[in-house]
């Protein structure tokens, strides 16, 4: 196990994430044995897997004497949101440089149609109620990146010590967080006494499942992780994974991780990030029929979509125990309830 104790941390949940059998959605699809691991009950407001990045992120600026978060999303991040609340909880200052939305037909919604911002609902609201800072409603497809840069040096400028977070706290310092997540999910492993045989996860901007890889190397843990992408190809998300990856395993001085272990399949994400998709409305639903487990439309919804339809295919049988990484997200599905009318 790599141990990362010497690392700058802060902890904002108290003890593990629980891990939980699925026993009526196992029967109703008629595969594998489904896990899931419950990090939307991860700590700060309303959860999710940006928790785990956020402790290391926030200890690393903290050392850094930052007194000022800056980072960037969507209109309905839930990095932003929880970027926001560990915020609140250190004592910071947060801005938040946001994208405007897509309707349906993956075309920006106008201001005066209420897409942006939405009508204070979702992650939009609970940056309202959670006291940004600040709050910048950007174009879809404006230079999110040197706009946030920009307001740093204004931030500098004003006396103020900004710390730049990326996208979904997907750099090599938030990966560890996932990094500590896969010796956690090992441990729970161990004392089930069960013989997983994949992980599926949610791929967006590749922290989390980096992380996971990194982790189960570090641990000399042969366990595939199948990453699910959230808006990229399957070749445009695996450079992605494997370069943090690298990144991961030299900060830690890993052996190098091989290539094959670094998988995004792109079959799920439609027609754009956080576009409704058929999959994703079926799976959103089926978990909370059979389970009374809330998915999000963006992450969670298409992940568990891709779940579904390898099982389908059969690619997991019934011989096989399957883990499902729920990484939070639920508040976003109040500003997309349009998808399930």
């Amino acid at each position: 196990m790599v141990d990362l104790n010497t690392l700058p941390r802060r902890h904002y949940t108290e003890g593990p994430t629980p891990l939980e059998h699925l026993g009526a959605l196992s029967a109703e699809l008629g595969g594998p044995q489904i896990w899931i691991k419950r990090d939307d009950q991860l700590g700060l407001t309303q959860g999710g897997n940006k928790t785990r990045k956020l402790e290391f992120l926030i200890a690393e600026a903290l050392a850094q004497g930052a007194d000022t978060l800056v980072t960037v999303g969507g209109v309905q991040s839930n990095h932003c949101r929880l970027t926001l609340s560990a915020a609140r909880h250190e004592g910071l200052e947060c801005h938040l440089v946001l994208e405007e939305d897509l309707g349906a037909d993956g075309n920006p919604v106008p201001a005066e149609a209420g897409g942006n911002p939405p009508d204070h609902t979702g992650n939009f609201l609970l940056f309202d109620l959670l006291g940004a800072d600040s709050t910048e409603v950007l174009p879809h497809g404006s230079d999110l990146v040197s706009r946030v840069h920009e307001l740093a040096d204004d931030l500098r400028a004003q006396g103020k010590k900004p710390y730049v977070i990326p996208v979904g706290g997907s750099n090599v310092t938030g990966a560890l967080g996932y990094v500590d997540c896969a010796q956690e999910l090992l441990t729970q492993f161990a004392e089930a006494d069960l013989d997983v045989t994949s992980i599926v996860a949610p791929s967006g901007s590749a922290g989390t499942q980096a992380g996971l890889v990194a982790g189960f190397h570090g641990a000399d843990s042969q366990l595939p992780v199948i990453g699910i992408n959230v808006s990229r190809t399957q070749k445009d998300q695996e450079p992605k994974i494997v370069n943090l990856v690298d990144e991961v395993a030299a900060l830690l001085e890993l052996p190098p991780v091989p290539r094959e272990c670094s998988v995004g399949l792109g079959d799920y994400f439609g027609t754009g990030y956080a576009l409704p998709t058929p999959g994703m409305v079926e799976a959103v639903r089926l978990f909370a029929k059979t389970e009374g487990i809330l998915l999000d439309p963006v992450y969670t919804g298409k992940a568990a979509a891709g779940l579904i339809d390898l099982i389908r295919q059969g690619r997991f049988g019934p011989e096989d125990t399957v883990v499902f990484i729920h990484s939070g997200g639920v508040p976003g599905l109040y500003a997309r309830a349009g998808a399930f009318a």
